[in-house]
């Protein structure tokens, strides 16, 4: 995995253990009380960006250019401010993180929409290589 897919498929795979690492804590612990933020880790951070690395992989066209850049770096802004911000709202510190996060996630999807609405067909990369 090369390009734009190969950050996002890293992103995803630190994710993934971080959220397998949290939820055995949680599960140890019996404290679910952050489980909202060790959810947003698994579904923004290791699905999302594991369907990013794929998309990218399989449409290598749509990973060349600034836009696939931008989509990177307001995913990893997002994950930066949503899984702190989370549980600093939960425990009544503050929401500003978890609400810039959250801007910052829609945004990041919105850059991944006009990313998809932008790519050509092409053969998928699987069967360019003969």
């Amino acid at each position: 995995m090369n390009g734009i897919a190969r950050p996002f498929m890293l992103i995803a795979v630190l994710c993934a253990l971080g959220g397998m690492v949290w939820g055995i804590q949680m599960s140890a612990s019996q404290d679910h009380l952050l489980s909202p933020a060790h959810g947003h880790l698994n579904l923004l951070g290791w699905v999302s960006c594991a369907i990013y690395a794929f998309f990218y992989h399989l449409v290598p066209g749509a990973g060349e250019g600034r836009l696939p850049r931008l989509h990177l770096a307001a995913t990893v802004l997002s994950l930066g401010l949503l899984i702190p911000g989370i549980p600093l709202a939960i425990l009544e510190q503050t929401e500003m993180l978890a609400k810039a996060g959250s801007l910052a996630a829609l945004v990041s999807m919105l850059l991944f929409g006009v990313v998809v609405l932008r790519s050509r067909a092409e053969k998928p990369a699987f069967a360019q290589q003969s």
